[in-house]
């Protein structure tokens, strides 16, 4: 048996002798085996997580349960990244499908969506004395282009409607200042999700939102170096209509913003 296997078989081990932590910490809907299977697989399937930082892996597990967000990659993820001391960190990543699952069992909002903005797609937003308004619609059955943009729109039970769209500029500011931008969610499979996720992060400013629900969408808010020198990515258009004038603008980026990036 190698000492890389060794390592992960003692850290099963240790997620396993956890369990009647899990069970404080879960909510009743979600039991204590499931979620020690689920966090066993990601051990499994991600040996980086054995080298990282017991205590940061824990706190992260724990952060975990205690939102009700399964580690399998979809709601949730542990990932991790090089500290300054050269050791590795881990750091829980609420996912934008445990984000919605969230908002949803919250009841504070009517609908969330997030969508991302491809080349060849028709997207218009505007804004009026009605409010803001989109129409999008998605080049479906060809091929769609690049990804320029992204956004999310959010309704609550009132019938008040929010959108926030962002530039394929704005969301490479974001990635560019993650800790875990190389590897991770924002380089593999998941990045279109990220991209989703940072749209629903930038909207939820605005949103009449529990302090809860607040704290599991920025709980990831470690994993970005908002002091870190961003890089210039290509700029990418998307058409915005203004209902007065018919004039069709181009979002500028807005790495100039002076709030937070995410």
């Amino acid at each position: 048996m190698s000492k890389e296997l060794s390592v992960v078989d003692g850290l099963k081990m240790s997620i396993t002798k956890m369990g009647p932590q899990f069970k404080a910490a879960l909510p009743k809907h979600i039991s204590q085996e499931k979620f020690t299977r689920v966090l066993i697989t990601a051990v499994g399937s991600t040996p980086a997580l054995a080298q990282a930082d017991r205590s940061s892996l824990f706190s992260a597990v724990m952060k975990s349960a205690q939102d009700g967000l399964l580690p399998d990659g979809k709601e949730a993820a542990i990932v991790t990244f090089k500290n300054k001391t050269g050791g590795t960190t881990a750091q829980y990543m609420p996912m934008l499908a445990g984000i919605l699952k969230k908002v949803r069992n919250s009841g504070e909002l009517s609908s969330i969506t997030a969508q991302v903005v491809f080349e060849k797609d028709k997207f218009k937003y505007w804004v009026d004395a009605d409010g803001e308004h989109l129409q999008h619609e998605p080049n479906l059955f060809s091929d769609r282009g690049n990804p320029i943009g992204v956004y999310a729109l959010a309704k609550t039970k009132d019938g008040a409607v929010y959108i926030e769209v962002l530039t394929y500029n704005q969301v490479m500011d974001v990635r560019n200042v993650s800790k875990s931008k190389d590897s991770g969610p924002w380089s593999g499979a998941f990045e279109g999700e990220m991209w989703k996720k940072t749209a629903i992060r930038r909207l939820s400013k605005r949103l009449p939102m529990s302090t809860d629900l607040e704290q599991t969408i920025t709980a990831d808010d470690e994993l970005y170096d908002l002091d870190a020198p961003q890089e210039t990515a290509e700029p990418a258009e998307v058409v915005v209509t203004n209902s007065k004038s018919k004039i069709e603008t181009v979002i500028e980026s807005a790495a100039d913003e002076k709030d937070l990036p995410i």
